[in-house]
């Protein structure tokens, strides 16, 4: 067994992968006659071959690449079926995607897929694999190596025992290389019938006699796995013993939230993008999404999850044993402030600090005059409720605003993008500077939420017209 402090590769190659994904996915195709050799086949007329085959198939003799003439002479039950490639790449990316619950998993077509795995019990990880796999029906080979290529070798040739790993690939034979099958037989009939054979050969003898691929599949077998393409700032995992349905399912979203939230605000961080994956026991693999503004108000990521969810029993169906939750973007949560009328404000001033003397708020559902008075600081508008992260410098003009009777819009377009109000907190009446000549006029502010999340700071200029309103702040 590996040192666990290491990264070790996981192949799980996948020899009936195309009638396997048939009758998983179509399984009227096999009513009445489960037990029929099945193979599909490509090509017209007498030209006709087989693509793929299945075990049965296999136990009669047929091959992939014999005729479907031939093919039928050796088995005249033969069941065949259109290939069909894609759906084939679709069904291995898809099991790339049920194996990542165990580590980074990346498809390696046309038959494997390859997991990054670290300080795992490698016998405990190689028996649930193989377990979860037959319980679906889902034939497997599957084989650890300190490569992708040597875990593919080891799983798709299974030799005799070896003391180490190092001498099982050399007794491989040369087909394990992965090589066109005119160069394996080349080999083989130079007498060169294992790796470890070719191995001991000069690297130029071999590329001048068979040709540089075979120099290339030797090396593939020391390349390390490539950085999965999928990068998360952070990622938690939760597994249940018994598997969640959607209330609970939301329940451990939010716990992970917070909990990645804590992480983030630790390193100066909040979360933009986050991306949850609800791993079912059976196999099958559920994604949820939601972005935020550099989310401090991490409720708000929990609330759009669980609305996803589906926490009334009509969403997300039972049966999910791993829930991970990512955030695929961060960023800083110590915007610069800018003042009212535009203008850097410096610094951000701690939130105990920014509270002004006169802080306005709502009387009787009146909005209050607020104004700034010349001791405080710089930039510092006083509040009655949490500032934006960020000011734009100046607002943004936004357009195509819906009024609506409570004061906030209902609908406007920023941005070249149509924002629909989902929730609104207002109006809050601020002035700027009285004794500045240049000063700007009053403005009643909103906090505002559109339907995908963002939350802005809006304000409607009254003494610019009825229709003016700008953003002028982003929240977290």
């Amino acid at each position: 067994m590996s040192d666990s402090s290491a990264s070790r590769c996981l192949a799980l190659v996948f020899p009936w992968l195309a009638v396997d994904r048939l009758r998983l996915t179509r399984p009227h195709l096999f009513a009445g006659r489960a037990a029929a050799p099945v193979a599909c086949v490509e090509g017209k007329g007498a030209a006709q071959q087989l693509s793929a085959i299945d075990a049965a198939a296999a136990r009669l003799g047929l091959t992939v690449g014999a005729t479907l003439v031939e093919a039928l002479r050796l088995a005249p039950d033969l069941e065949t079926f259109p290939a069909d490639p894609h759906a084939d790449m679709d069904w291995l990316d898809r099991l790339a995607e049920e194996a990542s619950r165990y580590g980074d998993a990346l498809a390696m077509p046309p038959d494997a897929v390859v997991v990054v795995i670290r300080g795992a019990d490698e016998r405990a990880l190689l028996a649930e694999v193989e377990a979860r796999l037959a319980r679906r029906g889902i034939a497997a080979r599957v084989a650890l190596g300190d490569t992708p290529a040597i875990a593919c070798a080891l799983a798709r040739h299974a030799g005799a025992p070896a003391p180490d790993e190092t001498r099982a690939v050399r007794r491989l034979p040369v087909a394990a290389l992965g090589l066109e099958a005119e160069t394996a037989a080349a080999l083989t009939a130079a007498g060169l019938r294992t790796i470890g054979e070719v191995m001991a050969r000069p690297a130029r003898e071999l590329a001048a006699h068979f040709g540089a691929e075979v120099i290339t599949a030797l090396h593939a077998l020391d390349a390390p796995a490539r950085p999965c393409m999928r990068r998360a700032v952070s990622s938690l995992d939760r597994r249940f013993d018994a598997p969640l349905a959607g209330a609970a399912v939301a329940a451990a979203l939010a716990a992970l939230a917070d909990e990645a939230a804590a992480m983030l605000a630790a390193r100066g961080q909040g979360g933009r993008r986050w991306q949850a994956w609800l791993f079912r026991s059976d196999g099958p693999v559920r994604r949820l999404h939601a972005e935020s503004e550099a989310a401090r108000d991490v409720a708000s990521v929990a609330r759009r999850l669980a609305e996803q969810v589906g926490t009334g029993g009509a969403g997300i169906e039972p049966g999910y044993d791993l829930v991970r939750l990512e955030v695929t973007l961060a960023d800083r949560l110590d915007a610069a402030l800018l003042r009212l009328d535009g203008g850097d404000a410096g610094a951000p001033v701690p939130p105990a600090r920014r509270k002004a003397r006169g802080g306005g708020r709502l009387v009787d559902g009146q909005a209050e005059l607020l104004l700034l008075p010349a001791a405080a600081p710089v930039g510092a508008i006083a509040e009655s409720d949490a500032r934006p992260i960020h000011l734009f410098d100046p607002p943004q003009r936004i357009e195509g605003v819906l009024d609506s009777p409570e004061g906030a819009p209902l609908r406007f377009r920023w941005r070249r993008r149509v924002h629909d109000v989902a929730r609104a907190a207002g109006p809050e009446r601020i002035a700027g500077e009285w004794w500045r000549h240049d000063a700007a006029g009053l403005r009643d502010y909103y906090r505002i939420e559109d339907r995908r999340g963002r939350r802005l700071w809006i304000f409607h200029a009254a003494d610019e017209g009825a229709r003016a309103w700008y953003v002028h702040g982003v929240f977290a």
